[in-house]
């Protein structure tokens, strides 16, 4: 099992979600996070004042999968998530040792 952080953009959230329900992925987690990368952020004027936002908001999503969906899964959320441009975001995936839904007490693939 892997587990698949990506950091996206926040107006891509919906296009992501809407292509993994289309494969079947039903279940992830959304959490609205700050960063910045190469983006380096951005100047904006508020009030005739000049000031750097650093910090840009973005969306994180979490998502556990099977070794077996894990491809199919980077490839739908590069696909909806990319843009072309700058700030895009990154993706991240790490092994799983065990999962627990605590509600049955199903475990691993069943828990997913």
């Amino acid at each position: 099992m892997k587990k698949i952080e990506a950091i996206i953009k926040p107006f891509k959230l919906d296009d992501v979600r809407e292509s993994l329900s289309e494969i079947g992925i039903t279940g992830m987690t959304a959490t609205e996070v700050k960063g910045f990368g190469r983006q380096k952020g951005h100047t904006e004027l508020y009030r005739g004042a000049e000031y750097v936002v650093d910090f840009l908001p973005k969306v994180k999503i979490e998502i556990v999968v099977s070794e077996d969906d894990m491809d199919r899964c980077l490839e739908v959320v590069t696909n909806a998530a990319r843009t072309g441009k700058i700030g895009d975001g990154k993706i991240f995936v790490t092994a799983i040792e065990k999962i627990i839904r605590i509600r049955t007490g199903e475990t691993d693939r069943d828990a997913i």
